[in-house]
Parts: structure tokens; sequence; C-alpha cells
């Protein structure tokens, strides 16, 4: 696509590509375009410097953290479902497969935070790949303090560990649970389920007694597959 023919929204976002690449790409960061969006791919060791940055610097004043969450990648690009060519009845549009989770990955969990620039209107991702065995990186929250919740967030459901953060302890789970719900080798029925007990007056918890079964997800057809004529003939019949 030529320059003119672009939307202001598309140069505004080339030109932000264009100068993260040329200011932070000796500190070995990568830009990525697609989806209306940009990110930037962050050395985890130059995280809080290039932060600091794209805080302060004019060309960019990413003055504000949206969001921070974890990624785990151990199972990315691989499906399990049937939601193209599945029959519209019944219950086997689940495929049966021995799905195998790449967990020793060497970019299996990922950190990513989403920041706002409200000075410039524009927004920027950024991505970084943390240790599969120590999955560990330095807290933003000197940087940008709405990062703190977040933070704890990513820690609970996928056990990144943010360093230098005041007050790192979970926050969605209960106490005393074992695990990170949110990574993909995570059971999901859990491992443990909760019961209040009236005669002990108190709650008990026990090794979870539901079985694991296949879910059924949405289909997805196009128009093709449900032709004008067939819902006729289907109103009518039901008359």
């Amino acid at each position: 696509m030529s320059d003119s023919a672009q939307t202001p929204l598309e140069a505004r976002m080339a030109s932000l590509a264009d100068g993260l690449t040329g200011r932070f790409a000796e500190q070995g960061c990568e830009v990525e375009q697609g989806f209306g969006e940009v990110t930037l791919i962050v050395p985890r060791d130059h995280l809080l410097q290039i932060g600091e940055i794209l805080r302060d610097d004019e060309a960019f004043h990413f003055e504000e953290v949206i969001d921070v969450c974890g990624v785990d990648y151990s199972a990315y690009g691989v499906a399990e479902w049937d939601v193209t060519t599945a029959s519209s009845t019944g219950f086997g549009r689940g495929v049966e497969s021995d799905r195998a989770f790449d967990l020793n990955a060497e970019k299996r969990f990922a950190a990513v935070y989403h920041l706002l620039s409200v000075k410039n209107n524009m927004r920027l991702r950024l991505r970084v790949f943390v240790d599969t065995t120590h999955p560990i990186v330095a807290s933003v929250v000197s940087i940008w303090s709405g990062a703190n919740w977040f933070e704890r967030e990513a820690f609970d459901l996928y056990g990144i560990l943010f360093e230098g953060h005041p007050d790192l302890r979970r926050i969605l789970t209960d106490y005393g649970f074992i695990g990170h719900p949110f990574r993909k080798d995570f059971p999901l029925i859990g491992q443990v389920e909760m019961r209040y007990d009236p005669e002990q007056a108190r709650v008990i918890y026990e090794p979870v007694s539901m079985e694991g079964r296949t879910l059924v997800p949405r289909v997805i057809r196009g128009n093709d597959q449900n032709p004008p004529e067939a819902s006729e003939q289907q109103d009518s019949s039901d008359a």
C-alpha cells in the first residue's frame, strides 16, 4: 500500500513502528505490525530502561499502562476443535487428540503490557519473554504504578514472578491454592474441590471428583451452508 493510500491511523502506526525500530533495534528489540496494532518485543534485561524511555520521551509518551497479562505459548497454534465441518447435531464436534504441550519451549511464557499515549493518541503492546523454568521479569510498578494489581494477576494465574513488586501475592485464587490455573497444563477441572461441612462448621477441601469431558464449542458456518430456502422449508414444516 502506498503512503497516499494509507489512512491517518495506518500512517501514525507506520510512523510509530519506524520510530521504535530506529530507537530500540540496538537493544535487541523487534517490532511487529498486524491487526491494527504495533507490538514491541523487548529483551527482559532491557525492560525497565526501555519502559522509562517509552514513558518520558516526547516521541512516544506512553504515560499509562492499560493492562498487564501473562501468556502461555506451549500450545500456540494447536487446535483441538472441529468448527467448520462438524455436524450440526450431536456432541461429536470435539476432535479427539493426544494434545502434547511443549512445556520446555524456549519462549513458553511472556508478560504482555498494553500501553496508551493520551497525548499522541496511540497504543502499543510490549511483549517480554521470560525463562521457562524460572519465569522472572522486572516489575514495572516503578514506571507505571497502575501495573500493580495486573502483575499480581499474572503471577497468580501464570506463575510469572515480577522482581521488585511491592506486594506480589495471589489476587484471584483462594488461600493455599496450588498451581497456576491459566497454564496450559493445568487441568480444566482443577485439582481440588471445596464444600462446607455443617458438622465441622468449616470449609473442607478434597480431591476433585469430577471427570473431564469434551465441551461443545460454537460451530462457525458460512451462509452457503445454510441457504435461505432451507430455512423457509424448516419454518413451513414447523407451522
